[in-house]
């Protein structure tokens, strides 16, 4: 595994990388770096976009910090994992977290899922990407994830590939081991994660999602929890079974 700089600032930036390759600073993140983090001309940071790798690139600008020049790769580009999360939207706040803590645990895909009980219906998808942006910058992660529109289950379930494996978080389901539901399955097709809303699904909801051809019903326990605690949870559950941690 590549030693990774903890130290060092991190930002995103969306243009291509390469060594002497000069990238253009944003009003906002030359503001940043010059007057949050009190750096000046000559100083690097390390920088990706999510498809060039991380590189470590010089700051230069005589009034304001104007650009950046890549010196060295830092850490090529590794494989995103094949891991969509499928949401019911949530609340400012609580939709902030649940999309940092998803890049934070490896989604690759964020699909806001319209259901019968979804409380939120109209999402901020720019400010889905800039908590997905921040959370990757503070972690030294390198790859952003896609972000779709929302649409609602119907849909949803009309349009996914079904090689994909569903986890199905149902709080209807019976109380059973979740890591052992999760270990008799296969991934061999790429895995989806279905969180539904703090009211849970309807009858002809579950019905649709019970009939999907590979399908992983879970508990996640005996409590109740938070759709954005939720996700967290099953997000553990799926990577320590079947994902990347493995």
């Amino acid at each position: 595994m590549t030693q990774r700089d903890f130290k060092s600032p991190r930002l995103f930036v969306d243009a291509p990388l390469g060594a002497g390759r000069e990238v253009a600073l944003a009003r906002e993140q030359g503001h940043y770096l010059g007057n949050v983090l009190r750096l000046s001309a000559s100083d690097t940071v390390l920088v990706f976009n999510g498809r060039d790798g991380e590189w470590r690139a010089q700051i230069t600008g005589r009034k304001r910090l104007e650009q950046l020049t890549p010196l060295e790769q830092t850490r090529p580009q590794d494989p995103p994992c094949d891991l969509h999360l499928l949401f019911a939207p949530l609340k400012h706040a609580r939709l902030d977290y649940m999309v940092q803590k998803a890049v934070e645990m490896g989604a690759s895909r964020l699909t806001p899922t319209l259901t019968q009980f979804t409380q939120v219906s109209r999402i901020n998808l720019e400010r889905m990407r800039a908590n997905a942006i921040e959370a990757a910058e503070q972690c030294g992660i390198l790859n952003l994830p896609e972000i779709d529109e929302p649409l609602p289950l119907t849909g949803r379930l009309a349009e996914r590939d079904g090689k994909r494996l569903l986890v199905f978080c149902d709080e209807a389901a019976p109380q059973a081991s979740p890591l052992a539901a999760l270990k008799e399955a296969a991934n061999d097709g790429g895995l989806d994660v279905l969180i539904g809303p703090e009211g849970g699904f309807s009858e002809d909801e579950r019905a649709a999602l019970l009939a999907q051809p590979r399908l992983v019903r879970l508990s996640l326990g005996p409590r109740i929890l938070r759709a954005d605690t939720a996700a967290v949870a099953a997000l553990a559950l799926v990577q320590a079974a079947l994902g990347d941690w493995t």
